[in-house]
């Protein structure tokens, strides 16, 4: 097949690489992505979504960029050129995913860095297809649709639902595994029919968010007490078992019942920066009314996933992204926007004002924006919050998991104190934390 290059030497994925070629994409969110690869399948790509979690992926990523560049890259870079070399693809048919935010932080430099590293590799020849809202590149033979786009913000909603309803049941269910039964059955019902309704239309979207909410309500649940902890910091090292060694199926062996704030709030966020930059900086007032139109849709999306949850009280639903952005006003102006900006911050809030005050956050060591709106505005954030328990959990290449569940342990200490002090007397039937997580002798 004749390559196509683009004026810079770029390059091109034409549209007989659509049909011919297999694109591999990383792993962030298993749920999410899943549902995402499936979509890009029904839109004609052929799409294997790479699930791989073993240490050559950090060794790839260190000879494949610099060790100076962010984690998340180091390890997204990894995966790719590990797979790549496995021997498992056809070097001559392949193609490669990467997702770009735009953002002012080296993540808008992930694609240069992957084409250098194939370069490196003597594998130039391997298209880079790159997915951005922001049509940060262009390809003839990749193009993101008004559909296409429609069902990824349905695939978001569904992600978010499972990743809520199942933190909310699993660390109380009576019949072990029941929890996650349930999200085979609904990731295998979706995945199944990835059809036009299911996907598209809005109100068999809803109706599948009420069932989900249904179904999780029934499980038989114990009345025992747990801790309660959310997970916030920079996006990949939040959501990725590979970014984050595992850290919710880690808080769950410790009896803890963990809250992960939900990718639409990000893809919010995203949307949100280009109608503060119109305000503050002076951008394009057009386009800022562009990105409003989307705000207003994926904000009604996100109310239409509210009111699902709370047709089972038993469940605590989450913020509004307008609440979110009003907790933040008295710590950070909505103009701080690099990395995960303030939102950072607001989710941190978030969980506190919901009644989460124990909170890790996640973040690359050499990530210079999370670290700003991370570590550096949690003595803020305790002093408006007296009672926050927070701590920040460094990740990169020379980080040890073991030094890092240690740092873990210690805020789960303090958080059974403060259960313990706060609920004194146990209610008739109820398990105690402690006794519960003791069980296997882990404090």
């Amino acid at each position: 097949m004749d390559k196509k290059f683009d004026k810079n030497g770029r390059l091109l994925f034409t549209k007989q690489m659509k049909q011919d070629y297999l694109i591999l994409m990383p792993m962030m969110l298993p749920i999410h992505f899943s549902f995402m690869q499936k979509i890009l399948t029904k839109h004609g790509y052929k799409v294997e979504l790479l699930k791989t979690n073993h240490p050559q992926i950090v060794n790839e990523g260190l000879q494949s960029v610099h060790n100076d560049t962010c984690y998340p890259a180091l390890l997204v870079i990894g995966q790719l050129i590990d797979a790549v070399k496995s021997g498992k693809y056809d070097k001559e048919k392949i193609a490669l995913f990467m997702s770009q935010t735009g953002g002012g932080c080296r993540a808008s430099n992930y694609i240069f860095l992957l084409r250098r590293a194939l370069k490196r590799h003597g594998l130039e020849d391997i298209p880079v297809v790159s997915f951005s809202i922001s049509n940060m590149e262009k390809n003839p033979g990749f193009k993101l649709t008004v559909p296409m786009m429609m069902q990824f913000v349905n695939a978001i909603l569904y992600g978010d639902m499972l990743m809520l309803l199942s933190n909310q049941t699993r660390p109380y269910e009576l019949n072990p595994g029941e929890t996650d039964a349930l999200i085979q059955k609904w990731y295998d019902r979706l995945l199944k029919n990835v059809s036009f309704r299911d996907f598209y239309w809005t109100s068999k979207v809803n109706l599948n968010l009420r069932e989900m909410a249904k179904d999780f309500a029934d499980i038989a649940q114990s009345r025992r007490k747990c801790v309660q902890v959310g997970i916030v910091g920079e996006i990949y090292i939040k959501y990725a078992p590979l970014g984050n060694n595992n850290l919710e199926a880690f808080l769950q062996s410790e009896g803890v019942e963990v809250t992960v704030p939900g990718l639409l709030d990000f893809v919010l966020y995203m949307a949100d920066n280009p109608i503060n930059d119109s305000s503050y900086y002076g951008f394009s007032r057009a386009k800022a009314i562009l990105w409003q139109q989307l705000k207003t849709y994926l904000e009604k999306r996100q109310n239409e996933l509210i009111a699902a949850v709370k047709t089972q009280p038993k469940f605590r639903s989450p913020s509004t992204f307008g609440h979110l952005k009003s907790l933040v006003r008295s710590c950070l102006s909505p103009g701080v926007k690099m990395g995960e900006g303030w939102l950072l911050t607001a989710e941190m809030l978030e969980l506190i004002d919901s009644g989460v005050p124990n909170i890790v956050c996640t973040q690359p060591f050499g990530c210079l924006p999370n670290h700003i709106v991370g570590k550096g505005m949690m003595r803020l954030v305790k002093d408006l919050n007296p009672g926050a328990n927070i701590v920040a959990i460094d990740y990169d290449p020379g980080a040890t998991k073991i030094n890092q569940e240690n740092r873990i342990k210690l805020m789960l200490a303090n958080a059974v104190k403060n259960l313990e002090n706060k609920e004194p007397e146990k209610q008739p039937g109820s398990e105690d934390f402690a006794s519960t997580t003791n069980s296997k002798g882990r404090h």
